[in-house]
């Protein structure tokens, strides 16, 4: 009479066999997600054109109209110490190099010394009518804390210098990026060759182009 033999190990390795297969697929197949997704999906990285900002009379404006030119971001105040001296040179600069290739686009804020206590639309009557700017006089905003505008904020954070009075000035590339700053003391003429050159640099660009 022949032994018997049991199946049971068999009988019970088949269904964790198959488990752990199952687990290896799941694994893979989530590992394989991620990469696609990181691959393709990967968060757009900002730059000072991608933002949205408000109007003078709070419509909104997307910055994107000024991508290709150098710009020269303000936060500008109507009753500062520096605002004579900055609102005539900023119009300088931009009757000299603007509008092509080159823009100012100022932004009051109230936050030092409550120097800019007046409505958007107030300001830009003001700086219009005393200064004869043709520059862009958005919104009034909040450039510091937790309720700073985006795109003041990424022009902070990308310079690594926060303006701690009114008439700070952020150059920014065509590209979208902080090439350099300035505080309000510092002179027009330290100004004009940073934007000659990056102005430069958008006609050279242009002319390969064609």
């Amino acid at each position: 009479m022949e032994p018997l033999t049991t199946s049971y190990p068999l009988k019970y390795s088949v269904p964790k066999a198959r488990v752990f297969v199952v687990f290896l697929s799941m694994v893979l197949c989530t590992t394989i997600l991620c990469l696609l997704q990181l691959r393709f999906f990967k968060p757009k990285i900002k730059d000072f054109y991608s933002f949205e900002v408000k109007d003078s009379r709070g419509r909104i404006i997307s910055l994107e109209k000024y991508r290709g030119k150098a710009t020269l971001v303000v936060n500008v105040a109507s009753y500062c110490q520096y605002t004579d001296k900055n609102y005539i040179a900023l119009q300088e600069l931009h009757r000299e190099f603007g509008p092509s290739h080159f823009t100012v686009l100022a932004f009051p804020c109230n936050q030092f010394g409550e120097s800019e206590p007046n409505s958007s639309q107030e300001i830009e009557s003001f700086a219009k009518g005393n200064y004869g700017v043709t520059f862009p006089v958005f919104h009034k905003i909040k450039i510091l804390g937790s309720e700073a505008d985006p795109a003041f904020k990424f022009l902070i954070d990308s310079s690594k210098k926060e303006p701690r009075w009114n008439f700070w000035k952020y150059l920014v590339s065509p590209e979208g990026k902080v090439v350099k700053f300035w505080r309000p003391k510092e002179p027009i003429e330290s100004i004009k060759p940073e934007v000659t050159s990056l102005i430069r640099q958008i006609i050279m660009k242009k002319r390969e182009d064609l």
